[in-house]
């Protein structure tokens, strides 16, 4: 049973209620009501639908890191507030705020579910280990988790559809990200980021960020596996990076979705843009040169190769031969590429990458 069905339970028990409600609005329920006898019917139903589908997945952890995000956080409370799947729970780690974040998240807070927002102090070395912070202290209980930024604002039925994805999806090891409508800090929209042009999966992962963090949202099984992991790992550039990384290396199913869910904000304080084209690569060319690409590699590859258990044996001999190519010569790093099989997304990517290794910056 999927989750559309469920809803379809769901729908049909409120109708149930309210016609009861209206109809006896001054009576309680019994046991011996046909209304109850119904709701329980149903109720059992969802219940038997839950346990024979262990895909069903429904309710959702949300992790939001914060600094300083007072000037946009209210409109993604907001969208997060607006949301057509409402089972879930916002986890916030602010790393000492100096403007008014926690005053307006606690605004929101009160207004909410009581125990549906919970705030705890970050550890104050930025938005990677604030992620991991937050992951490493989650209460998973089996939920799926999503990452979130301070300053985006999600379209309505964003959870949802992440949700419908990977129920879809046979392999309970699965992450969801999708495509987002970039916009200026007005929430003019300027253009949307890039669609994929080769399938997602590890080899492209080593080499490259195909799923947005602040799009993410994964299956219980691939929580767990990024909670245990995060104990193992030392020191990782970005958590959606080493995210994808490490669920697709261990045999999980990436999925980008073509249609955008979310508007993602640029201005003057983010911690990673987006640009796009052709105009991208003198950018990239010069982190590759500066060694700073070579350097988060080493970075990647010291995390998944403490997690080298969790991998698949294919992946982890790509991991080996793509690791061998960081330290080795022109001739054995081009080999060991090679049968790492790594690979990019966009021509340009691709042909700054190429031309760094040609020339020593990689």
């Amino acid at each position: 049973m999927n989750l559309r069905t469920l809803s379809q339970f769901r729908f049909q028990i409120a109708r149930q209620l309210n016609l009861w409600h209206c109809c006896f609005p001054t009576c309680t329920i019994q046991k011996s009501d046909c209304a109850a006898d119904r709701i329980r019917s149903f109720s059992r139903e969802i219940s038997a639908a839950q346990v024979s589908d262990g895909r069903v997945l429904k309710p959702i952890l949300i992790l939001m890191a914060t600094r300083n995000g007072g000037r946009f956080i209210s409109d993604q409370l907001e969208s997060i507030a607006r949301q057509s799947h409402a089972d879930w729970q916002l986890w916030v780690s602010d790393d000492s705020s100096t403007d008014a974040t926690l005053e307006i998240v606690g605004t929101f807070a009160a207004r909410r579910p009581q125990g549906q927002i919970k705030v705890l102090r970050g550890p104050g070395i930025g938005a990677t280990e604030n992620f991991r912070s937050l992951l490493r202290r989650a209460d998973l209980a089996g939920r799926c988790l999503a990452f979130c930024d301070q300053d985006d604002v999600w379209d309505a039925d964003h959870l949802a559809r992440g949700l419908q994805a990977l129920t879809d999806v046979p392999n309970p090891l699965a992450v969801y990200g999708c495509r987002m409508r970039v916009c200026d800090a007005a929430l003019q929209e300027l253009h949307l980021s890039p669609r994929p042009a080769r399938p997602l999966g590890f080899r492209n992962a080593l080499v490259q960020n195909m799923l947005s963090g602040n799009t993410m949202l994964m299956t219980p099984a691939a929580a767990q596996l990024l909670q245990e992991a995060e104990a193992e790992a030392g020191s990782i550039p970005i958590h959606d990076w080493w995210a994808y990384q490490l669920v697709t290396g261990a045999g999980g199913t990436a999925i980008l979705d073509e249609q955008p869910g979310l508007l993602y904000r640029q201005h003057g304080a983010n911690v990673i843009g987006l640009k796009r084209g052709i105009r991208t690569v003198p950018g990239r060319l010069a982190r590759h040169l500066r060694g700073k690409h070579r350097e988060w590699a080493l970075q990647n590859s010291a995390a998944l190769a403490a997690s080298s258990a969790r991998l698949t044996p294919e992946n982890r001999e790509r991991l080996r031969a793509f690791t061998e190519a960081l330290s080795a010569p022109l001739p054995g790093k081009l080999a060991s590429l090679r049968r790492s099989g790594v690979y990019y997304q966009s021509p340009q990517a691709r042909a700054a990458f190429w031309l760094s290794v040609a020339i020593g910056g990689f």
